[in-house]
């Protein structure tokens, strides 16, 4: 299996949970590094400040919550579309916002998804395999 790299920027420890245990039942066994802060995910993504240099090898997927700790999701967004590699990496918004000026800010700055987190856990699940779907189908 060729495995890729997935950066998770997720604040809430039981909904990482969630998440990696989605992974594992969808069976998408790629390596995820969790960021827990928007900032952490910044210095995962850039080796500089100020965003300008891009580590590598970058990671395929970045999985972002809107609402984080330090930097916020669509900052965090803003600064990887800003790259000039930034148009490179696939980034899927999952957050439990329903706030539609969020989702229309993300969908200006360019995500490629954009996905509710929904209460239900079932739900839950089958949300993050249609996030591994979308990712899957628009990166082949």
């Amino acid at each position: 299996m060729d495995y890729k790299p997935i950066l998770l920027v997720e604040d809430n420890p039981v909904e990482e949970r969630r998440i990696l245990k989605g992974f594992e039942r969808n069976e998408m066994g790629h390596i995820v590094h969790v960021a827990r802060d928007g900032l952490e995910a910044l210095h995962h993504l850039f080796e500089t400040e100020d965003c300008t240099v891009m580590r590598s090898p970058p990671p395929k997927l970045i999985i972002l919550d809107l609402h984080l700790p330090r930097v916020p999701g669509l900052e965090v967004l803003r600064r990887i579309r800003e790259h000039p590699d930034g148009e490179i990496l696939f980034v899927i918004i999952f957050t439990g916002s329903r706030d539609v000026r969020e989702r229309a800010e993300a969908v200006s700055l360019g995500v490629d998804g954009y996905f509710q987190k929904p209460d239900d856990i079932v739900e839950f699940f089958k949300t993050l395999e249609k996030i591994g779907l979308t990712w899957l189908v628009n990166t082949q």
